[in-house]
């Protein structure tokens, strides 16, 4: 999720009744729930560096208690007051445990059982923002402002806002389940469909809408292409309306590019992997592309790695992102 849902969400915790056991909660749950993406840092360092070390070990149930222990320190530090360590890592383990889930959630994935299992885990119930869930958590943000405001003009009593949080928390829960239920109806679409020309897919999925929960994109991989739609979660189906992408076929090239080590680690976190082969006549050499179809289509997509192989298969330069190799084109 983005850090400003992460951000609401540790406010609505503390709002909630969580803020009444520590001081400072409200930072502190702030902190915690943001706190797993100090892994983001290794962007610094290029976007392959970030693939490898972002939603790693600090998104995995085995650091969690340390991500807690560091937003505690953080806290205490930032707010320059003593804080009743137990009571403040359990409170911070909540915002982390927050995270955790709400990444979970989403397509890009999350490796919960790291060291044991590099396994990515996905729900695909989530877009990186979802529209709704953050207008709510904004409502439930603004409205004991405008309660206090009301309250201060008819001479009433202020609420404290925790209505308002445990009504966004509930609701973000509920919404949850709202989306399991198109998800599941949107991948049941797919599955009862018989895809003669791409033959048994090999896997497909439903991805989410940031806006629409009653769309989703289809994506099925057959061995040699891919077929794309847009699956209501409710209504008829309309298989007709698709895109196919075919891949290019399976090379000496395509083996070069695939057995380099930024290669195969793109190929990890990839779950749609798309090759393309592009001959580049004057240099004599073939431009190589692997695509993350989740993240869009072939130009667009962040998750493109792109590598030149010459005519005796040798690997000479690899870019990555969309923009990558470009101009060898």
């Amino acid at each position: 999720m983005d850090n400003l849902t992460h951000t609401l969400v540790g406010v609505a915790l503390s709002r909630s009744g969580l803020g009444k056991y520590s001081p400072r909660a409200g930072l502190l749950l702030i902190i915690a729930a943001n706190i797993p993406d100090i892994d983001m840092v290794s962007m610094i360092q290029g976007q392959l560096r970030g693939l490898e070390i972002h939603r790693g070990y600090t998104h995995s149930l085995i650091g969690l208690p340390f991500m807690a222990a560091l937003a505690v320190a953080l806290t205490a530090l930032f707010s320059r007051r003593k804080l009743r360590w137990r009571m403040a890592w359990l409170i911070a383990c909540a915002g982390v445990g927050s995270h955790l889930l709400l990444d979970w959630s989403m397509s890009y994935g999350i490796r919960l059982f790291l060291p044991f299992s590099s396994r990515w885990l996905y729900l695909d119930l989530f877009s990186l923002t979802d529209w709704v869930m953050l207008a709510v958590l904004l409502l439930a943000l603004a409205a004991p402002l405008l309660n206090r405001l009301v309250s201060d003009e008819i001479g009433s009593r202020r609420g404290s806002g925790r209505g308002f949080a445990l009504a966004a928390l509930v609701l973000f829960v509920a919404y949850g389940g709202f989306r399991e239920l198109l998800h599941q109806r949107a991948l049941s679409q797919l599955q009862s469909r018989v895809y003669p020309d791409l033959g048994a897919p090999l896997q497909l999925a439903a991805l989410p809408n940031s806006l629409n929960p009653f769309s989703w994109r289809g994506i099925v991989q057959g061995e040699h292409a891919y077929r794309l739609y847009t699956v209501p979660a409710l209504g008829q189906f309309d298989p007709s309306g698709r895109a196919t992408l075919y891949q290019s076929p399976w090379s000496p090239a395509l083996k070069a590019a695939s057995d380099t080590p930024q290669f195969r680690y793109v190929l990890y976190f990839s779950r749609f992997p798309y090759w393309q082969k592009d001959p580049i006549p004057k240099q004599q050499l073939q431009l190589v592309t692997m695509t993350d179809l989740r993240y869009g289509m072939p130009g667009q997509s962040f998750v493109t790695i792109r590598a030149l192989v010459d005519s005796q298969n040798r690997v000479h330069d690899i870019g990555i992102g969309p923009g990558a190799l470009a101009s060898d084109r």
